[in-house]
């Protein structure tokens, strides 16, 4: 996992380099395409923070019992 200092690096240079995820992949060497998207989204919807992603639950508290 990558701690939020290295998402907000590549959200910075995102900005930087004119909006081109490729160009950022590319000199960092992480995260993918669509995980820098999502980081990108998150800081959008948040307060200039980066948190967690969570992922839904594969299978609901029913299916699980």
């Amino acid at each position: 996992m990558y701690s939020e200092a290295d998402r907000l690096r590549a959200i910075e240079l995102y900005f930087k380099y004119g909006k081109k995820i490729v160009a950022v992949v590319r000199e960092l060497g992480y995260p993918t395409e669509r995980h820098l998207r999502r980081w990108i989204e998150a800081w959008k919807a948040g307060d200039g923070t980066v948190k967690s992603i969570q992922r839904k639950p594969r299978y609901s508290a029913a299916q699980k019992r």
